[in-house]
């Protein structure tokens, strides 16, 4: 009996305890609300101050359009608040220039904007009123930009005065791998009354080639090979439209009699 009375605890002995287990748990409220208040300040002192203010603007993606040029179209200045910044906003202000055929704009921390761009590839120049103009991969001719002479980069288009037939040559060009784009020079168009298609391309290494808009991304493949089968002093046209085969300049062969002549002297000598 005396056991379980040591057992019993007292209410005398346990309001103490209960009371400092209150005042431990309040303690601990006060100081999670006073953290979540703290936490909230400090993000209002923080959107309100420069820390808040973008730190820079990136530009990703670009070659021919320069930086500073798509940071002025973007509108974000080192002004605006980092997170208030609408991505779609600047990606579709930025996207409104003819070289850009996409924009994207993603949040850097602690504070960059960064722009993504893809620009449509530049397929070929026309040359207008003694300037050149590069022509797109979506066969837009950028009016905008004069040069003095081409880049070098995409081949000189000349006598495309038809929109239509200008925009399938670039499409054209644009599925081009980049190792028979650069050789490449100058191509011409040439319509006939039974070919309104008809283009005449000068090479880089020298050759000709007769062809037409329509599938010269396929048949232009058969040149490496064709060129390949040359002599060094081989000259003449390569043509691709019907079929592949090389024309030589009249001229440039030696006539078969005299070939004739020079293979029975051969033969005699032997």
């Amino acid at each position: 009996m005396i056991e379980e009375k040591k057992n019993i605890v007292s209410l005398e002995d346990r309001i103490p305890k209960l009371k400092q287990a209150r005042k431990r748990r309040a303690n601990i409220r006060l100081i999670f609300y006073l953290t979540i208040l703290f936490f909230l300040v400090a993000i209002v002192v923080y959107l309100q101050s420069p820390l808040s203010h973008v730190r820079d603007v990136s530009i990703v993606g670009n070659t021919h359009v320069s930086d500073q040029k798509l940071i002025d179209m973007s509108h974000v200045t080192k002004e605006d608040n980092f997170w208030k910044v609408d991505k779609d906003a600047v990606a579709e202000l930025v996207n409104v220039h003819p070289e850009i055929a996409a924009a994207s704009v993603d949040r850097k921390l602690p504070g960059t904007i960064e722009i993504n761009v893809d620009e449509y590839e530049r397929v070929g120049y026309v040359k207008v009123d003694g300037s050149y103009y590069p022509i797109l991969e979506n066969g837009e001719r950028l009016d905008s930009y004069q040069l003095k002479s081409p880049s070098g980069d995409a081949p000189l288009l000349i006598d495309f005065n038809k929109p239509t037939y200008l925009e399938g040559m670039s499409k054209e060009l644009q599925q081009l791998p980049g190792s028979i784009a650069s050789m490449i020079s100058e191509i011409y168009w040439e319509p006939t009354d039974e070919n309104p298609y008809q283009i005449r391309l000068y090479m880089t290494d020298g050759y000709e080639v007769l062809g037409t808009i329509r599938n010269f991304s396929e048949k232009i493949l058969a040149y490496p090979s064709i060129v390949s089968q040359l002599g060094p002093d081989d000259r003449g046209i390569i043509h691709i439209d019907v079929g592949a085969y090389f024309e030589a300049y009249p001229g440039t062969e030696a006539p078969e009699d005299e070939a004739n002549e020079e293979e029975s002297t051969d033969e005699g000598q032997g």
